[in-house]
């Protein structure tokens, strides 16, 4: 009986003993893990602390804007980037070094080609409108556009890597207002669009010698029930959507930046030139390029193609050069930024 009382008595205080010992063990552990999470809860709110303060402090600069914090922070989506963009000093009015490059030479040639191309297959879109008995019968005023504008889109695509891909005095000339390149480059330019031009016409009419002297060869004209002024402002609207165009696709602080707006530069400026075209076929026919215009007076050689003809140079090129101010002064603001 004895033997038994101390047994049952000995089972009890060990149960006992194991159920203290495993309570403080479980006490003991949740102590530790409420512990950690507190000194986990405190790190990740020091963290989130620091995050918030970096992003408020990154808002305050995009909430202040460019004027307190020029060139620093730019505003918008393209605010999450950290590249800079060094603004390249502007080209020499001379540069004798260059005329030694075959480089230079090269992209004469390369404006001479492209300009020739744009003739040749812009000129016999032309032709083939002029030739059809309707506008249903052929491509229209419509195909016209798309054949300049497409036009321009693959050659500027083509040569842009070359010589820039002007293909056009008055997109050379704003870029040389907007010192882009130097007075030798921009006057070989020209000339060589120009003789491009001349000979993309020639070949059309050695295809077609009558019909061309018959359907116009190309030329541009103001169109009957328009006066010059009329003509002289459809240029130079066309021409400064065009340059402006050309500054905004071509700008390398987009790229230095890495705008939100992902841009492929031959196809807006392309695009530019379908809409002038739609918008001003009717008017002038279109010239918002010299050198076009030239190419088609020359080998046409007819009266009333010289009578307006001042219009497609006067007009470009005062629009390209309301472009490239507009794009130095107000877009850039670079004669400030120089002054500060």
């Amino acid at each position: 009986m004895l033997l038994s009382i101390l047994s049952w008595s000995l089972f009890y205080f060990c149960h006992f003993f194991a159920l203290s010992s495993n309570y403080k063990s479980n006490h003991f552990t949740c102590q530790n893990s409420s512990h950690t999470t507190n000194r986990e809860e405190n790190k990740n709110q020091s963290y989130s602390f620091s995050i918030v303060s970096k992003m408020e402090g990154k808002e305050e600069d995009v909430r202040v804007g460019a004027n307190k914090f020029p060139e620093r922070q730019p505003i918008g989506t393209s605010a999450q980037s950290d590249k800079d963009y060094n603004e390249p000093p502007p080209a020499p009015l001379f540069e004798p070094g260059e005329l030694s490059s075959w480089s230079f030479w090269r992209a004469g040639i390369a404006e001479f080609i492209a300009t020739f191309l744009f003739l040749y297959i812009t000129v016999l879109t032309v032709m083939g409108v002029k030739r059809s008995p309707n506008m249903c019968a052929s491509v229209g005023i419509q195909g016209i556009a798309w054949a300049f504008g497409g036009m321009i889109f693959a050659l500027v695509y083509c040569t842009a890597g070359i010589s820039g891909g002007h293909i056009n005095p008055a997109v050379t000339f704003g870029l040389f207002l907007a010192r882009k390149l130097s007075l030798t480059r921009a006057l070989y330019y020209i000339v060589m669009q120009c003789l491009g031009a001349i000979c993309g016409a020639g070949v059309v009419k050695g295809f077609q010698p009558n019909q061309y002297q018959a359907l116009g060869g190309g030329a541009n004209t103001v169109a009957p029930g328009y006066t010059k002024g009329s003509g002289l402002g459809a240029e130079i609207i066309g021409t400064f959507v065009l340059v402006y165009t050309v500054f905004s696709a071509t700008d390398a602080k987009r790229n230095a930046r890495d705008s939100h707006v992902p841009i492929l530069a031959p196809l807006p400026i392309g695009f530019a030139v379908f809409l002038v075209h739609l918008a001003t076929i009717p008017i002038t026919g279109t010239g918002i390029n010299p050198a076009r215009s030239l190419g088609a007076a020359i080998i046409y050689n007819k009266d009333h193609s010289w009578d307006d003809h001042w219009v497609f140079w006067v007009g470009p090129f005062i629009g390209a050069a309301l472009a490239a101010l507009y794009h130095v002064i107000v877009i850039r603001a670079i004669p400030f930024k120089s002054r500060n």
